[in-house]
């Protein structure tokens, strides 16, 4: 009865873990088995919030891989429950555990790769087991986002207690928090989180559903069902009833395709029944809250095989109302569900009883009772959380900022302030970051905080220069840059609105006119500027008619007047006789020179090369346009008759492919490669959101990443970049440009049919018009060609990422950062475009990688046998953006685009 379950239910849970400790030789049978089902955990997060940060693991009795959950919390102190060692019989999770001493609100935030709209089993578990020798069981809220989810309370110190919830996600981001109400120290032991099907439990349409209970009605010697039995995990309790008799078959049980919610065929195949044939089943419970809300759902299926003169019929009543007669079908389920319970009354109860043509008593095989939760409270904008997520990625902000930026409104972030309604999700319209300690340039992701109105950066050690896109932010109305130490003029753009006051802007002396509304020395500096602009053109005139005059300058150009130009006898002369080749592709040769004291690379375009006037007119125009530290800076150009030519910085340790590869002398380490693939998408991350309109490259690859001597990445050769409308622009008409292999399908799809693409495209789209994507590159394997992601997932099939990071580097890696670094790279090739990500958020992904790499480096944990839940079910056409394309790529797999062989062959062997 249900009135015993709420008795029993402390010791069920903790059987469930005594249930799953097997014995030694089944284990070692099973290993292969469960190292293959990997691939079923692709909706998978699990984490033991107590093992070293990291570290992961696969459970040797479920074969589900756990991380550390030290990856997405930055507080809490990790502990051993007392005697851990002794504990035979309890999962590997419930040994640690992390304790919150400090901070009234703690979070985990966690980022699911299918991202929100889905339906997702929350779990969480808590092992106290007197950990802290005081004997008494703390008890703290549980919140989910910014909601309430349950209060923690448990009477027991060494017996296992969760709380599981179905959850529909309305953000990317699901924050686990756990809040202090002052009579505990809040701990948790681990997080679960599965992916269910979108057609189950549509009753979270109304709610929430929090479990009360999921039982299988079975005998005392059986099990609790869980994964791989469930391939969603949910856990099957056995329930024991008294004056009931068990029932079992070892048939199968199949399921009715019309029902999603079904139960495993394993806990179909028993059922409980009346010990005397003319008893009822009787099932009772009590409320916690008395407004509280149930959803039922019961399962029947009859699996004892009947003889002609028996039948099995049955009325089901809840609280006295009829649910209908029942009649189970022969080894086939049958969902008596959707039971919504509005009625307030004190107690429920269940009851089965058969009819009076029936000749057998009532069954039930198994039941799940849910409370319906309301969680009203609406999430940060997914925009606004990211470029904060992005912030503290990049920074290394130091606050205690977790969780939701904004929501619950007592717990927004340390000087962020936020507007709300009740018809959309809160948005940042203040952010104080002064005096914060931040070092390098203005973070991108800033651009996304459409809604700002205030923005302090003033006392730190920013650097380079003021970016362009906040004087595009419509609603910022103060901004402070003093006391940083940022290099050349303050935009045109920001000083306007400030003289127009528009924008209250503060700056230190140097950077800008200081005097902004004279009305006597604004004219007169026009009239001066005027007079100035008409001199130049007036010389610049002269200048060209003289060359024309000597047949030297190509006219009609839009380079001819800019003061990078060189002659080509200049060209010449700096290259010596283009004596030192350093390179060579499609558009022509590069050779190695030197102006005065300085060493330049000169790329001379061929005559013969595909790429003409136009490309090169728009390499030289974007780089004379844009500068950034990731992006190769011109030093100047030859536009003379039929030689062209562009003269670069030069890049000492030359293209990144020169350095992957058998044919390199040295092995980049795994930091490295992380670092590269970060500068490249620095690089990319500002032509995405940092330049107007927006910049794609349209051509990135292994060797247009180019490397300083201190292995600095910048991206190279603009040749085929475009500009396009920002996102909601106007209409755009191109032709389909790049590399053979590394163009979106998608594009060459509609080439193929039109010839052209005439569309509005939204600029999430546009990273698809350059996607060059080394994960649709074919290469050679085994005698067939194959896409490279294809290869991934054959390589990934044994749930190791070792298979597919290069070799030599001999597995001295941080296994957690490959992992997410795959994440990363499968998630930017989602079949569905709008869901892959846009450049800042994998600039924040790839910061993640890197710092769990430098982490892992400092405290020496480096755990090369374990693996995480990923997405790995592709198909065999990706898609990629321009925000990760070969940069990144290329350094994690050690894969050439341009070859069929590298390591895809020396795998096999």
């Amino acid at each position: 009865m249900f009135r015993e379950l709420k008795r029993m239910r402390a010791s069920r849970e903790m059987k469930v873990f005594q249930d799953f400790f097997p014995v030694l030789v089944l284990g070692l049978l099973f290993t292969s088995i469960l190292i293959l089902a990997q691939d079923d955990q692709s909706g998978f997060i699990s984490i033991d919030c107590g093992i070293v940060k990291g570290s992961t693991y696969i459970d040797k009795v479920t074969g589900i891989s756990y991380v550390s959950g030290a990856n997405f919390i930055d507080s809490g102190e990790p502990h051993k429950i007392q005697d851990a060692d002794t504990w035979d019989e309890i999962s590997t999770q419930l040994t640690t555990l992390t304790s919150f001493p400090e901070n009234t609100r703690n979070c985990y935030t966690l980022k699911p790769t299918q991202g929100m709209g889905h339906r997702y089993l929350i779990r969480a578990w808590f092992m106290y087991g007197n950990y802290n020798s005081k004997d008494r069981p703390p008890e703290f809220d549980v919140y989910l986002g910014p909601d309430y989810w349950n209060t923690f309370k448990i009477s027991t110190i060494n017996y296992p207690g969760n709380m599981e919830i179905i959850y529909v996600s309305s953000s990317d981001y699901i924050h686990v928090c756990l809040v202090n109400t002052g009579r505990g120290t809040p701990f948790i032991s681990a997080i679960e989180i599965r992916l269910l099907g979108n057609s189950m439990y549509e009753e979270t349409t109304l709610g929430s559903l929090h479990l009360l209970d999921r039982m299988s009605c079975a005998n005392q010697s059986a099990t609790t069902i869980r994964y791989n039995t469930d391939k969603y995990d949910r856990l099957w309790y056995p329930n024991y009833m008294s004056d009931t008799t068990c029932i079992n078959t070892p048939d199968e049980i199949f399921s009715d395709p019309d029902f999603t919610n079904v139960a495993p065929s394993e806990v179909m195949a028993s059922a409980i029944t009346p010990i005397y044939p003319s008893h009822s089943l009787e099932l009772s419970w009590y409320p916690v809250n008395a407004t509280d809300s149930f959803c039922m759902y019961m399962y029947f299926a009859e699996i004892e095989n009947l003889e002609s003169n028996q039948t099995r019929e049955f009325q089901v009543y809840l609280n006295g109302d009829n649910l209908g007669p029942i009649t189970p079908s022969y080894h086939s389920t049958f969902l008596l569900g959707e039971i919504r319970i509005d009625t307030v009354t004190p107690n429920y109860t269940l009851r089965i009883t058969r009819t009076e043509n029936s000749t057998l008593p009532p069954i039930i095989n198994a039941l799940e009772l849910y409370t319906l939760k309301q969680m009203p409270q609406r999430q940060t904008d997914d925009r606004d959380a990211a470029a904060m997520w992005s912030i503290k990625s990049t920074y290394r902000v130091t606050r205690h900022w977790q969780g939701d930026p904004c929501a619950p409104q007592e717990f927004a972030w340390e000087g962020v302030r936020c507007s709300y309604n009740d018809t959309e999700s809160p948005r940042i319209i203040f952010l104080n970051l002064s005096a914060s300690g931040l070092n390098g340039e203005i973070n991108l992701g800033l651009a996304n905080l459409t809604m700002i109105n205030t923005l302090d950066l003033s006392n730190n050690n920013l650097t380079g220069k003021v970016p362009k896109f906040l004087a595009a932010l419509t609603y910022l109305k103060v901004l402070n840059l003093k006391g940083n130490h940022f290099t050349g003029p303050l935009p045109v753009e920001l000083l306007e609105k400030s003289n127009k006051g528009s924008l209250s802007l503060s700056y230190d002396d140097g950077m800008g006119a200081k005097e902004k509304s004279n009305k006597f020395i604004v004219p007169v500096i026009a009239t001066v500027v005027s007079f100035f602009m008409i001199l130049t053109a007036l010389t610049a005139i002269w200048i060209i008619k003289n060359k024309k005059s000597h047949g030297k300058t190509k006219a009609g150009t839009e380079l001819e007047m800019r003061k990078q130009q060189y002659t080509y006898s200049e060209v010449q002369s700096i290259t010596e006789n283009f004596k030192v080749i350093l390179g060579e592709g499609g558009f022509g040769t590069v050779y190695h020179g030197r102006i005065h004291d300085t060493q330049v690379a000169v790329k001379i375009l061929s005559k013969l090369s595909h790429q003409g006037d136009k490309e090169f007119q728009a390499e030289a125009m974007l780089l004379l346009s844009i500068h950034h530290k990731n992006i190769t800076s011109l030093v100047g150009y030859c536009n003379e008759d039929d030689h062209k030519g562009i003269i670069y910085e030069y890049m000492a340790n030359g293209n990144l492919e020169m350095h992957l590869f058998d044919v390199s002398s040295s092995v980049l380490n795994w930091e490295e490669r992380l670092q590269i693939g970060l500068d490249a998408a620095h690089g990319l991350e500002y032509l995405h959101h940092g330049c107007k309109p927006p910049i794609i490259h349209r051509d990135v690859k292994c060797n247009n990443i180019l490397l300083t001597e201190a292995f600095q990445a910048k991206l190279a050769d603009f040749g085929l970049s475009r500009a396009f409308p920002a996102e909601g622009g106007t209409h755009i008409s191109t032709v389909v440009a790049g590399t053979p292999g590394y163009l979106d399908p998608e594009l060459w799809v509609v080439h193929y049919l039109a010839h052209s693409i005439t569309s509005s495209i939204p600029f999430r789209c546009d990273y698809i018009l350059s996607s060059s994507s080394l994960l649709k590159t074919i290469t050679k394997y085994d005698n067939e060609n194959i896409h490279i992601v294809k290869w991934v997932n054959l390589m990934l099939k044994d749930g190791n990422v070792k298979n597919v990071v290069d070799p030599r580097l001999l597995g001295d890696f941080n296994i957690n950062s490959a992992w997410k670094a795959v994440e990363v790279a499968i998630a930017c090739v989602d079949h569905t475009p709008r869901k892959r990500p846009n450049m800042i958020e994998v600039v924040m992904m790839l910061s993640e990688c890197l710092a769990i790499e430098r982490a892992s480096q400092e405290t020496n944990s480096k755990d090369l046998n374990g693996v995480i839940s990923i997405d790995l079910e592709c198909s065999d056409v990706f898609y990629c953006l321009d925000c990760l394309q070969q940069a990144f790529v290329f350094s994690l797999f050690g894969l050439n685009e341009s070859e069929p062989k590298p390591y895809i062959t020396r795998l096999r062997t």
